[in-house]
């Protein structure tokens, strides 16, 4: 190619590639095997007149001049007509030939290539060929070959060219690899086929892509309108080519000289860069091309899914929505709403899903910033939004209106068999038993009935959101008019809540399954009040008999202690006084034990009257309290008369024991002394007699040691009396004794 072509700007691929055929019709994988017999080659060197050099080298064996022709076609085919026209140099090596050959050769070039031989250099053996050379002269044929022969020996070649451009084969330093030529060559030729194929493939796509951009977003694109060979791998050889030809061009082989075998022009570097630069080009209009129709294929893809989802949901799955309406009449209905709810979820889940892909694809694509497709993009992300946030709101409103109505039944349900417990409780006769049992029914009946108004109370709250929750259900009803279902749900929930607080007001049951009587209890919370003031009076009567039975136990031990304590009679008549006004004192608490049992017993007798009962204080409590009081009674009576006895025998006894001048006849009255002496023996005898109660038992004061001792104390007072009436006889009997 020439260096005017090489120089101008970038051709276009389809010029570039008619120009390449032109210059190149024959292929050396066409003729490869007759060019691996290497028989000529361009060594890429050149003469003094900067043409190249051709080298054909005769060997021995005879040599096929058809083969040897196309080869010479073929060699000179390469070279750019600029080059051409500098002239060839050819060195016909004959030192292996004989001159018949050589002379044959000679004559061929003159049809071949007349016009580009300046110079032909036969190569003749050391040892010169017989006469007949001689007598053809060469240069006597210059004008009708049109190029001049010389007969030059090997050595002698250095004359008429520098020995840098000879190959080593006539004495010069350039290196020349046939095969490894002729493998560029294949691959060069390769790639320039691919190249060109490529690029008029590459400039149809994208010329048909300019012209037809407004039609293509109206068709589907064609998908085998493709590429028949990867521009990538195209690229890749071609690079390496370059490289490869490049670094065959500047760097010397085994550090000698700088060998280029085809120089420019003649490996066709600036073929292959031209040929990369417009592939590149091409390419990368095509890569924009195919980004384009990839774009424009998503956008349609996601519109086609965009309108699946929205159909979808604002068609099927707002259907299945508007048939679900009911909050259902208990728990197990509101179950099973919630069951075909979950149903539903599940498969708006699917659409929701494929809603979040395409949500993503379209953010994608927005940020791709491609203005011309910003409008579209946008409308379809926010129609898509609009009607997946729509269904998925009308989703959780009836998820969350099924969830009130579930817990709205729950509450119904158990507040329902909290008044069945309550009436249960209410309808059982609470029989006696103890303080303790009646209070722990007090108390139950008292939680339950705390429970029952707690219960109601949650049952308003839950019914009355319910009921907000439903109002607002009209706001996402496709224009249907839900007013009937909703009226239905209503009434629903007004009526349990009514009929909960008519339960707990009124309760019913049947007296009569057979007469099929219906008797109306009393209000609920009049029951519970009558069957508290009935559990209280309980209470109380047991507290009553326990208190009175306390009363009995009480008076018992006031009994115990009067006959074990209260023994001593005084040791004179101040001390016996004392202990009488204590001993009252005494019978006075007794007095108020045994009254404050006998108001608790009467307390009993009311109140079982009152609960329609029988009281067992009155045949257990009662009598025995009479009994411990006629024993307190008789033994107090008997303490009282020991004391009033003592009373009077420490009065009299200390009259005549004090020593009384003013009225000895007193002293003297032998009335008095038979008096105390009375009183005191009747004293002692009464110490010796035990307490006789009315029931026939009998019981003592004290110990006998006790008794034993107040009786001696009683006897040495007699004594003294006993004495002091003696001396009173015989007035020198205590003379004497003094």
């Amino acid at each position: 190619m020439s260096k005017e072509l090489l120089g101008c700007p970038a051709l276009s691929a389809k010029t570039l590639a008619n120009l390449i055929t032109l210059e190149s019709e024959m292929e050396a994988s066409v003729i490869l095997p007759i060019l691996k017999k290497k028989l000529a080659f361009l060594s890429g060197g050149k003469d003094r007149r900067s043409g190249l050099i051709l080298t054909i080298p005769l060997c021995l064996e005879q040599t096929s001049m058809e083969e040897l022709s196309v080869t010479l076609d073929y060699l000179l085919s390469i070279p750019s007509e600029k080059c051409k026209a500098r002239g060839f140099t050819v060195i016909v090596d004959g030192r292996k030939s004989q001159w018949n050959v050589v002379k044959t050769v000679v004559l061929m070039l003159q049809n071949v290539v007349p016009a580009e031989v300046s110079l032909v250099c036969v190569v003749k053996p050391d040892e010169f060929w017989d006469k007949k050379v001689t007598h053809f002269c060469f240069w006597k044929e210059k004008d009708r070959l049109g190029f001049e022969v010389i007969l030059v020996s090997a050595n002698k070649l250095t004359r008429y060219i520098e020995p840098c451009q000879l190959t080593e084969d006539f004495g010069g330093s350039l290196t020349y690899d046939h095969m490894d030529w002729l493998n560029k060559r294949l691959v060069f030729e390769k790639f320039t086929k691919e190249s060109t194929s490529l690029l008029d493939e590459l400039a149809l796509i994208n010329n048909g892509s300019d012209k037809g951009n407004e039609q293509e977003k109206e068709r589907s694109v064609d998908l085998n309108f493709l590429p028949s060979v990867d521009p990538e791998t195209v690229l890749q050889t071609g690079h390496e080519l370059l490289s490869e030809l490049q670094q065959r061009r500047f760097n010397g082989s085994d550090g000698g000289v700088s060998w280029s075998p085809m120089d420019d022009e003649l490996l066709a570097q600036p073929q292959v860069m031209k040929l990369l630069d417009s592939l590149r080009e091409q390419y990368t209009r095509y890569q924009e091309v195919c980004r384009q129709r990839s774009k424009r294929t998503q956008l349609e893809e996601i519109q086609q899914k965009v309108m699946q989802v929205v159909n979808w949901l604002e068609g099927p799955g707002s259907e299945q929505l508007r048939a679900q309406w009911g909050i259902g009449d208990s728990i197990r209905a509101s179950q099973a709403l919630q069951q075909k709810h979950e149903e539903i979820e599940s498969q708006h889940s699917e659409w929701f899903a494929v809603y979040v892909e395409l949500n993503q694809q379209i953010a994608a694509l927005l940020n791709a910033g491609d203005e011309e497709d910003l409008v579209e993009l946008k409308s379809l992300q926010q129609q898509l939004s609009d009607v997946c946030y729509r269904q998925a709101s009308q989703l959780e409103f009836r998820q969350n209106l099924l969830q009130a109505a579930l817990e709205f039944h729950g509450v119904a349900q158990d507040l329902s068999q909290q008044l069945d417990g309550l009436l249960g409780m209410l309808c059982v006769d609470v029989a006696p038993a103890d303080g303790a049992s009646i209070q722990q029914t007090l108390k139950l009946l008292e939680e339950k009935l705390k429970s029952v108004d707690v219960g109601l109370q949650g049952l308003r709250e839950k019914g009355q959101g319910l009921l907000d929750q439903i109002s607002n259900q009209a706001s996402w009803a496709y224009g249907k008019d839900v007013t009937i279902e909703n009226k239905e749900n209503v009434d629903h929930i007004q009526g349990v809540m009514e009929d909960m607080q008519l339960r707990k007001q009124r309760q019913k049951s049947m007296l009569s399954s057979r007469g099929f009587v219906i008797q109306c209890h009393p209000r609920c919370e009049d029951m519970v009040d009558v069957r508290r003031l009935k559990m209280l009076q309980m209470v109380q009567l047991f507290k009553c008999e326990e208190d009175a039975s306390q009363a009995v136990e009480w008076l018992s031990e006031l009994l115990d202690a009067l006959l074990k304590t209260h023994i001593r009679l005084g040791d004179d008549a101040q001390e016996t006084k004392v202990l009488l006004e204590k001993h009252r004192k005494f019978v006075d608490v007794a007095q108020s034990t045994y009254d404050y049992g006998r108001q608790l017993l009467q307390a009993t007798v009311v109140l079982c009257q009152s609960l329609r009962c029988t009281s067992r204080s009155s045949g257990d409590t009662l009598p025995r309290l009479n009994r411990v009081w006629k024993q307190f009674t008789v033994a107090s009576e008997e303490r009282v008369h020991r004391l009033e006895m003592s009373i009077a025998f420490h009065s009299n006894a200390e009259k005549i024991l004090q020593d009384c001048p003013e009225e000895p006849e007193a002293i003297n009255d032998e009335e008095q002394f038979e008096e105390v002496e009375a009183v005191g023996k009747s004293l002692l005898d009464r110490l010796t007699v035990p307490v006789v109660y009315p029931d026939g038992t009998e019981q003592y004061f004290g110990s006998p040691s006790d008794m034993a001792s107040t009786a001696e104390h009683i006897r040495d007072r007699m004594k003294l009396v006993s004495l002091k009436r003696q001396q009173l006889r015989h007035p020198e009997l205590v003379t004497t004794e003094s």
